[in-house]
């Protein structure tokens, strides 16, 4: 401190017409020394008497603190009380360097010298020189230095030896953005030579993991935890995961994000193909049949059956068939809009016609003398109203779902985890489940009324197969109902196609398989003559209507 005071004083460049002195007091790395110094410099005598000057001495312009923060500041808080500035070795110190921290170390003291002591703090603030070493000196506007340091690197020699190698500096003089200057080539790293060392600790975390410190310990130490489902981590030792959009989902490695797998029931689909080739083989052996009927219309047992009401009945089977195939595919507003609806009404029409058949029976069987007027509603009156206003209901039921809350497709994405299911949302499950109660309605009341003849004589009894028929189309839609609740996705729209197809299946085999295999098979009992010859009262009320 003495020769660079020597040096400023010899060098009428830095302070001209300026003569600086000195005046130390050793701190001994303590606080209360620090703070009992100060006061003695202050005073002007070894016992120190805060607010006294005692001694004259030469102006105090400013004080050097110490290179320790704790004690430098202790001595600027108490010089600051008497305005006493501008400076210490770790000048770079935000505290000491803060002018809104400390303002008053930034003034000049009120004393007869005030005006001398002002002129020189002006002049330390704007002075601009170069040292013997080539180096610009400079003051910044509060009067500090700027901060300008050498970056050391510390390398160890194979005898043992440590070399202090400069690799780089950081100088506050230079254009900002180039104030920090590193050779890496220089860097010597302990023991690993010129190769950056690596955490000791832990590793970096892979894709698809992010980093989760331990309590207590340093954070280069932190375990590598997967990302949590539905999220990802496409770098590796991220600091946590990111969830996907909600068209994406992490793949098996949860490193990115991709498409999620769309899920429909569509014709390519093991399940959907072999249910599809099953309604158009149900659909074309129904088709058949009716051809069957109309080749053998002028038979005894097509006559016997009500031949316009079998052909409605068949036809009706057909359609409900072939309804089931707007169960497959991606769904469309149009296909949403007749899926439900059309297969209730086909349902609802092939079941009319099941009850009108067995209330025919039920009549005649009853109808011990019937007179003119009771044997008018015997004929196709009770047929047509039968058909015609247990359907119209179903219709009426459908057009108010339509009406109110129509089905629209939809994307879920909730449902199951990484795949979208496109489905047609029903909008309406009352609706839905009134249109399938009133079809258990039907069918409860064919079987009821079928169940009440099912003792007829077997000539003609064909109240016994409806009974058959009922008994399977209930059964399979009360199977339907918890299938068609614990199920989701494709799965769920597999189970009612499937319904529909052994409910439909049913009716056929139940009513037509024993007519088919007399006119195909057995054409000697396809005769007058033989239902005649075999026919019950029952018979022949029938045939007088």
């Amino acid at each position: 401190m003495v020769f660079a005071i020597d040096e400023i004083n010899g060098d009428q460049t830095i302070l001209p017409n300026f003569t600086l002195g000195t005046l130390i007091y050793n701190t001994c790395s303590s606080a209360k020394k620090a703070i009992k110094s100060s006061l003695q410099m202050l005073t002007g005598q070894e016992k120190p008497i805060p607010n006294y000057k005692c001694k004259g001495s030469s102006l105090l312009t400013a004080v050097i603190g110490e290179s320790s923060s704790t004690i430098s500041v202790s001595i600027a808080r108490l010089l600051g009380l008497y305005r006493f500035p501008q400076v210490s070795y770790f000048s770079t110190s935000p505290l000491l360097n803060n002018k809104d921290e400390f303002p008053s170390f930034f003034r000049t003291i009120p004393s007869d010298d005030s005006q001398a002591q002002g002129l020189l703090l002006h002049y330390m603030k704007g002075i601009r020189f170069k040292n013997r070493m080539g180096e610009e000196i400079f003051f910044d506007k509060y009067g500090s230095p700027p901060a300008a340091y050498d970056i050391i690197n510390w390398q160890h020699e194979p005898d043992g030896t440590i070399l202090y190698v400069k690799v780089g500096s950081f100088d506050k003089r230079e254009p900002r953005g180039q104030e920090l200057n590193v050779n890496k080539s220089a860097l010597w790293w302990t023991k690993q030579g010129k190769e950056v060392p690596h955490s000791v600790c832990s590793e970096k975390c892979n894709t698809g993991y992010h980093k989760a410190g331990r309590k207590g310990q340093p954070v280069c130490c932190y375990d590598c935890i997967p990302c949590s489902e539905g999220q990802m981590s496409i770098e590796r030792d991220s600091s946590k995961c990111w969830p996907c959009p909600s068209d994406q989902w992490p793949n098996k490695k949860q490193s990115d994000c991709e498409p999620k797998r769309f899920e429909v029931l569509s014709y390519t689909d093991p399940v959907g193909a072999i249910l599809c080739a099953t309604v158009m083989l149900c659909s074309i052996i129904t088709t058949t049949i009716l051809f069957v009927f109309i080749k053998f219309q002028e038979t005894a047992i097509v006559k016997a059956n009500n031949r316009n009401l079998t052909y409605l009945l068949i036809l009706s089977l057909v359609l409900s068939f072939l309804c089931s195939l707007l169960f497959f595919g991606e769904p469309q507003p149009i296909t949403c809009l007749l899926r439900q609806t059309a297969f209730g009404i086909m349902f609802a029409l092939c079941i009319s016609c099941v009850l009108a058949k067995t209330i025919m029976v039920f009549v005649a069987f009853r109808a011990t003398k019937p007179d003119r007027n009771r044997r008018k509603w015997l004929g196709p009156r009770i047929v047509v109203l039968t058909v015609s206003a247990s359907t119209l209901i179903q219709v009426l039921i459908c057009a108010s779902w339509l009406l109110f809350c129509p089905p629209f497709p939809e994307k879920n994405m909730k449902i199951k985890i990484g795949i979208i299911i496109y489905q047609c949302n029903e909008c309406s499950l009352i609706a839905m489940w009134c249109m399938l109660g009133y079809l258990g309605l039907l069918a409860c009341i064919s079987f009821l009324v079928a169940f009440l003849v099912r003792k007829l004589p077997d000539s003609f009894n064909e109240a016994k197969w409806i009974t058959f028929s009922m008994v399977v189309f209930l059964s399979v839609w009360l199977t339907f109902i918890p299938g068609y609740l614990s199920t989701q996705g494709k799965y769920m729209v597999a189970v009612e196609v499937f319904s529909i197809i052994c409910s439909c299946a049913g009716i056929l085999v139940c009513i037509f398989l024993p007519k088919c295999y007399i006119l195909l098979l057995r054409p000697d009992l396809n005769t007058r003559q033989h239902l005649l010859g075999k026919e019950s009262s029952l018979n022949r009320k029938i045939k007088s209507i």
